[in-house]
């Protein structure tokens, strides 16, 4: 079992001491979630809390994900970093693929791509893309972004984008994988015929435990049980040396914590309260 850790919604100036006190422990990723803007009315619930509301206040602080982990790939030597997730369908692909390509060589290939659609209208409407269709663009996104990424000159002919032939320099040094969020049958099935692995938000372990054999039965189908793939969890109802290895034995291979908080302590508590945290969690579960 390997552990990432979540680094979401603390001030930002506490970021790359953590990754720095993360990497010293022993955690094998970061994951850094991503939220464009909060818009003061939502035209739709927040699919991932029971009751529709977003856990995040206006004021809550979001750091651009992949600046995020440009800044800390510089403090760390061993510790990846991975987006949890993008929202793909409101950004330019060309575009994002320039800024995951210079990530992942700042990183020296420290960095996977984790993206899902995006759950909010108004973050598609206001940043200029189509709220409708959104899961077929997301398809072509990531068609887009891979190509590039494979390096040399490449053309692109789809639906939705469109371009002759081009290249970004340098490409990474790794291939970058592709993580892909979203608990709805689109999602799984995007994830067991394009993905490098799938990750869950706040998903009970009964549902986990079923939609882990569901990924098992997509990957099947779509003849790719033969390519590596990562099962990415945070257990919201397992939790502890027992509630890990319950995670293990259904598949799940890298399990997201956040250990101040399982403490009780506020986001926004001092740096070295949460530093703490991290040594003990470490001592206790990773070493």
């Amino acid at each position: 079992m390997k552990f990432t850790l979540a680094l979401a919604m603390i001030p930002l100036d506490q970021l790359t001491s953590l990754a720095r006190t993360a990497d010293e422990c022993g955690f094998a990723a970061v994951a850094l979630p991503d939220s464009v803007f909060f818009s003061e009315r939502a035209a739709a619930k927040y699919p991932y809390t029971p009751d529709g509301r977003r856990m995040w206040s206006e004021e809550t602080p979001f750091a651009d994900p992949l600046i995020a982990a440009a800044a800390m790939g510089a403090v760390t030597e061993s510790l990846v970093f991975r987006t949890n997730v993008l929202k793909l369908g409101s950004r330019n692909p060309l575009l994002l693929a320039r800024q995951v390509g210079t990530v992942a060589n700042l990183t020296r290939g420290r960095f996977e791509l984790g993206v899902g659609v995006g759950w909010a209208p108004e973050e598609f409407e206001w940043c200029g893309v189509p709220y409708g269709r959104r899961g077929a663009r997301v398809d072509e996104m990531i068609e887009v972004i891979r190509l590039v990424l494979g390096g040399g000159m490449v053309e692109y002919h789809g639906e939705f984008y469109d371009f002759d032939r081009l290249r970004m320099s340098p490409a990474p040094p790794r291939e970058v994988p592709f993580i892909i969020g979203g608990h709805t049958e689109a999602a799984l099935r995007r994830a067991a015929r394009t993905g490098d692995g799938w990750t869950s938000a706040l998903m009970r372990f009964d549902e986990l435990t079923a939609t882990v054999a569901r990924l098992h039965q997509l990957r099947a189908e779509f003849g790719t049980t033969d390519r590596p793939f990562e099962i990415l969890a945070s257990g919201a109802d397992r939790h502890g040396a027992d509630g890990y290895a319950q995670l293990e034995a259904v598949g799940v291979t890298h399990t997201t914590v956040m250990p101040w908080a399982a403490k009780g302590l506020a986001m926004d508590c001092p740096v070295e309260a949460k530093q703490d945290a991290l040594r003990e969690f470490a001592a206790e579960h990773i070493r």
